[in-house]
């Protein structure tokens, strides 16, 4: 008998008696098939070893359980979409706060308001009535580098940052101060840390991880765990103001092509080993309870849906026995799945669905549906359950009580406490890399005369980055950082404890008077603040003429220039750093940026009071293109002066190799249908949103049918019949800088069948806090009833409202909080047009 017909009487076998699987022989064999050695993936011995007293307890509650109590145990719903009485009713298993989602969507909440709701949530999970089982909810979060959700907390440094430290014992250190504040608010569970190795960085989330060295990110990631969670074995081990961890994201998600986030990881099996998997190899090995899957593919295929690496894998072969959790909706991407039906991701090991919108409860509805049909079999939903209820167990949340009970909780001093912002102070110290030091310019004297520039001299939020209070960090100003310290506050704080002066002047003037004039410029300046699918990039240019002239006006005054760059990764600044006399990447500090002044200043005796001790953790680029597409190295990986080293540098080529950005004379979107890489969509009012994928959808309040134009449904029709805005969306990333800089125009052909009864806006969308619209309401009003006519906006409309044109997401949306009718035609990009809404 050949092995496949081995593995189909297997699986008749097992799916019959409601089995879930025939161990690893598809996936191995079909490798084997291919010519593939197979490839040595370890067993980790996890610290966190079984209890068999914990597991008695685990089948004691699974056989007391419902396929209802089961699947809602499957079930993350996000706190903007869920109410208590959900949770008793659906019993839910978890839920969790996104990016910029607070208690009664108040920003401001205070630690009371997080505690207060974190109880009623529990409460709910505990109620026993109308056939509850108490088993508690918990709740998890993104402190990514500290509790960044909630007002007044202490922001870290960025992994980026922390990788530059070398310095793991910090790094457990800062994880156990953010488990305290997060415990403060009463949340018990920690979407971090982010395990990624980038190897592409242009990608956007590669400030989330330590380092492009995979064994620096596994001794970086096992110290994170063990700060969250506490040493397993220890009698801290998930107690005392310890929370669950989770490593992500599974596996492979900075190895994929061209480093675009959500990406493919098309490499082999032998790099995924020893690459990307050492991180989670270490934090397993720690203790680590859960595990989030990747949105990105390996070698086209979902991590959400990929059975080999999840189940044979992580769990099989590995021997991880927590839970593997989704990230947002991340399911919906799985071959064959939607956002409300996916037994393929928990038939691949998937033990439970991130499903953060309105639509969780279809998706319960249709996974308990599957369930009692066989399509996802009874030994699978009991071992995901099993999974869940055995973390929860460890945690001691059955005994622990409302998370009001628990200790620290409610503790406002916790939050944002000072022996914690010395931390913090302490990590951006040592995660500061120099790299030139003309003349040894640095340290400078206390008692200097200092000009401060640049746009990120007095920003905090700019200096925290992204998943800063809001997911991308915009959006905010410097009152919401209570108690932090900006870059500039901190220098001044230090040069006049000695006598010294220093002037902010973000745009670098100052009076012309040889008596004041500055004895040094300091100059902080880089990236803005992003977050993942918007900090993607097409190379690594910096490219901010404002920013380069400013350091050339300045050194054109002979003033001395210390430049001090902000940015998620290294990036070619050949210009810059020639233009500067000293210059220092400071990554993304957080919010005590006290801690660069500490470092660039001497001690009030003029000596040394602390040294540059940070090493690049990712090789520096002498070109604009990465060493994944070719780049060539200018400070290779672990470089970094210190006040003993030479650090005269020469003068670097300037010249980018970059030509302007080329593009066809016409971009088309949708012409009969989305053209390949476009997709359709749209949303309702309460932003449940639903693919295009056949010719007829309908959401509450707006719907969308083909209809024939010129041919056979080259068109489409949509509708809204109730109040409420909603939207009809083309999605997918592109850059539509070059069609700014050559008069490009949004165009496409609308035929008006009701005129508007409400605000209709067209406009493009480029993530949370990141878009334009334009109002369309009379050219629509004043169309013919029942005629085509095409209709044209000019992109420098939306740009000068807030669009980024060069990483656009939706680069064509419809909305309209009125009745409309209307049907639409071609939708595309043209340069050189005279607009029906220009901008001058």
């Amino acid at each position: 008998m050949t092995m496949n017909r081995l593995w189909s009487a297997c699986a008749g076998l097992l799916l019959a008696a409601g089995l879930g699987g025939c161990g690893e022989k598809p996936a191995q064999e079909m490798r084997l098939a291919q010519g593939q050695a197979p490839v040595p993936w370890p067993k980790i011995a996890s610290r966190a070893a079984r209890d068999e007293a914990l597991e008695q307890r685990i089948e004691a509650l699974l056989a007391r359980m419902t396929a209802e109590h089961k699947v809602g145990q499957l079930i993350q719903a996000e706190l903007k979409e869920v109410t208590p009485e959900d949770v008793k009713n659906y019993h839910l298993g978890a839920i969790l706060n996104g990016g910029g989602a607070f208690p009664g969507n108040n920003k401001y909440a205070e630690v009371e308001d997080w505690v207060a709701l974190a109880d009623t949530f529990y409460h709910a999970s505990m109620d026993t009535g109308d056939g509850g089982l108490p088993i508690p909810v918990i709740w998890g979060t993104d402190a990514v580098h500290g509790h960044n959700n909630v007002v007044g907390a202490t922001l870290f440094p960025h992994n980026i940052g922390l990788g530059a430290t070398r310095n793991p014992q910090l790094v457990r250190e800062i994880t156990r101060a953010t488990a305290r504040e997060v415990a403060a608010t009463g949340i018990d569970w920690n979407f971090s840390p982010t395990l990624a190795v980038a190897r592409d960085i242009r990608w956007g989330r590669s400030y989330e991880a330590y380092s492009e060295d995979p064994q620096l990110v596994a001794r970086f990631g096992a110290a994170a765990v063990e700060g969250l969670q506490g040493a397993a074995k220890s009698e801290d081990f998930l107690r005392a103001g310890h929370i669950i961890a989770t490593a992500k994201h599974f596996i492979a998600d900075g190895g994929t092509l061209d480093g675009v986030d959500r990406g493919d990881a098309a490499i082999s099996e032998q790099e995924l080993l020893e690459i990307h998997a050492p991180g989670y190899f270490a934090a397993i090995e720690a203790g680590v309870q859960t595990v989030m899957a990747s949105f990105s593919s390996w070698q086209g295929e979902k991590l959400h849906g990929h059975r080999y690496l999840l189940t044979e894998v992580l769990k099989n072969k590995m021997g991880f026995d927590g839970f593997v959790v989704g990230d947002w909706n991340g399911h919906e991407f799985v071959s064959g799945c939607s956002r409300v039906s996916c037994p393929q991701s928990i038939n691949a090991g998937l033990d439970m669905f991130m499903a953060p919108d309105a639509s969780w409860k279809q998706l319960y509805a249709n996974t308990l549906a599957q369930v009692k049909s066989g399509e996802i079999p009874r030994a699978r939903l009991d071992d995901a359950v099993r999974r869940i209820l055995r973390v929860k167990l460890r945690a001691g949340l059955f005994e622990a009580g409302p998370p009001s009970a628990r200790p620290l909780a409610g503790d406002r001093s916790v939050v944002g406490a000072q022996e914690h912002r010395a931390i913090a102070r302490r990590a951006v110290r040592e995660s500061l890399v120099l790299l030139k030091n003309n003349g040894e310019l640095l340290p400078l004297a206390r008692n200097s005369r200092v000009l401060v520039a640049g746009d990120g001299a007095h920003n905090i939020g700019k200096q925290s980055g992204g998943w800063s209070i809001s997911w991308q960090g915009t959006g905010n100003s410097n009152s919401d950082f209570p108690g932090a310290t900006s870059i500039y506050q901190g220098i001044a704080a230090t040069v006049q404890s000695a006598g010294g002066h220093a002037a902010l002047s973000e745009d670098g003037s100052f009076e012309d008077d040889p008596d004041t004039a500055p004895d040094v410029a300091i100059v902080v300046f880089g990236e803005d603040p992003y977050a993942e699918m918007q900090g993607d990039i097409p190379n690594l240019a910096y490219d901010s003429e404002a920013d380069l002239q400013l350091l050339r006006q300045l050194k054109a005054q002979s003033i001395p220039v210390v430049s001090l760059f902000i940015s998620g990764r290294p990036l070619w600044v050949n210009r810059e750093i020639n233009a500067s006399d000293a210059f220092v990447a400071i990554w993304q500090p957080g919010t005590e940026g006290g801690g660069v002044a500490d470092v660039l200043f001497r001690d009030l005796e003029g000596g040394i009071q602390y040294d540059f001790v940070g090493r690049l953790p990712f090789t520096w680029p002498k070109d604009t293109q990465p060493l994944a597409a070719g780049g060539e190295a200018l400070f290779t990986l672990g470089h970094g002066l210190g006040y003993a080293d030479e650090g005269a540098l020469a003068q670097l080529p300037e010249e980018s190799g970059l030509t302007p950005r080329d593009t066809a004379q016409q971009l088309d979107i949708f012409d009969g249908r989305p053209l390949d890489p476009w997709s359709l969509e749209i949303a309702d009012a309460q932003n449940n949103r639903l693919a295009v994928t056949s010719s007829v959808a309908k959401l509450n309040g707006i719907s969308v049918r083909a209809v024939d134009r010129d041919m056979q449904e080259d068109s489409r029709r949509l509708q809204w019949r109730t109040p409420g805005s909603a939207g009809f969306y083309a999605n997918r990333r592109t850059d539509l800088s070059g069609y700014l800089q050559k008069r490009g125009a949004l165009v496409f052909d609308i035929k008006v069948d009701r005129p508007p009864a409400g605000r209709v806006q067209l406009g493009i969308n480029c993530g949370t806090d990141c878009g334009a619209t334009q109002p369309i309401n009379e050219l629509l009003k004043n169309a013919e009833p029942g005629q085509w006519r095409t209709i044209s906006v000019a992109l420098q409309c939306l740009a000068a409202e807030g669009a980024q044109l060069d990483m656009v997401l939706s680069p064509f949306y419809l909305s309209s909080d009125g009745e409309l009718d209307i049907s639409l035609h071609h939708i595309r990009v043209v340069e050189n047009i005279d607009a029906d809404i220009s901008c001058g």
